[in-house]
């Protein structure tokens, strides 16, 4: 098989829209699946920032992009720039995957799916009936939530430097997810060193950590010994979060295990075709890189 990609006029686009994109490693992996599956598209990064994304929509019906997926900070707002969105991606109310269909532009959101399969397969956690916090309220968070109650967990509480952004995302989630308990709080250590103290798994959902920010205070100094770490951020190397994790030996993960379930999903709402089995995991994971 021929490892490289070769463009012609009849290859389609796919892409990713993000601010920053740079970072991003679904490049790597999503051409490595078309190249293994034989198909004839390329997929790139579009760095939009918020300004243009009225524009970088409407550029996708007029060159006929295949796809892209959606990243930070574009998940809740392309909603209203979309014809339609699944049911999915209409409760999480974000999307981070689009598909152009004859024109007609449709949102879903594979990071649900993702997150979990990461969750089982990075840490061997499951979600049901055990305590979670989500750090932050973004669109990444919202997926998250609605996943783990889904699967059963017990309690849910979300941490946010805007308090009132995780109060609103609890008054609209609570009523949708009735079997799971919810909670918020103020992203400050007064107020969640005693629930850290009674969680099973810990989850940045943020964009900290990218470039080597820290939170304002070490959430992870208050966890119980038995508890997992999760960052949704991944790099060269390990977020500090991650660091103070794996410093403490708790079982502890970075975003590439959700980058590559919520990727493969794509694929298949792309493509219509399974993806090829164990390609995007072993381009992330086939390289080294700290947890």
């Amino acid at each position: 098989m021929d490892p490289f990609l070769k463009i012609s006029g009849t290859t389609r686009i796919l892409g990713i829209f993000g601010d920053p994109v740079a970072h991003s490693r679904s490049p790597e992996m999503q051409n490595a699946a078309l190249v293994a599956a034989g198909i004839d598209a390329v997929y790139v990064p579009f760095h939009v920032r918020p300004e243009q994304r009225a524009e970088a929509v409407a550029g996708l019906r007029a060159m006929n992009v295949w796809g892209v997926n959606v990243t930070i900070p574009h998940k809740e707002a392309i909603l209203s720039h979309l014809d339609a969105v699944d049911e999915n991606a209409a409760l999480i109310g974000a999307v981070n995957t689009v598909v152009n269909r004859d024109g007609r532009l449709i949102g879903f959101n594979t990071d649900g799916p993702g997150f979990l399969r990461a969750l089982a397969e990075d840490l061997d956690f499951y979600p049901r009936e055990r305590r979670v916090l989500l750090l932050g309220a973004g669109g990444a968070c919202r997926a998250a939530l609605v996943a783990l109650a889904r699967e059963g967990a017990a309690w849910i509480g979300i941490a946010n430097r805007d308090r009132g952004r995780a109060d609103r995302l609890v008054a609209e989630m609570a009523p949708k997810l009735p079997g799971t308990a919810l909670a918020r709080f103020s992203l400050v250590e007064a107020a969640l060193t005693p629930v850290l103290a009674g969680v099973d798994l810990l989850v940045n959902t943020t964009a900290v950590g990218l470039h080597g920010e820290t939170f304002p205070f070490d959430p992870v100094a208050s966890l119980p010994e038995n508890a997992c770490v999760y960052d949704m951020v991944y790099g060269k190397a390990a977020t500090p979060l991650l660091q103070t994790a794996a410093g403490r030996g708790l079982p502890c993960a970075d975003g590439r295990g959700m980058l590559t379930g919520q990727g493969e999903e794509a694929f298949r709402i792309w493509t219509g075709q399974e993806p090829p089995s164990g390609v995007m995991r072993t381009r992330l994971f086939g390289e080294s890189v700290a947890k």
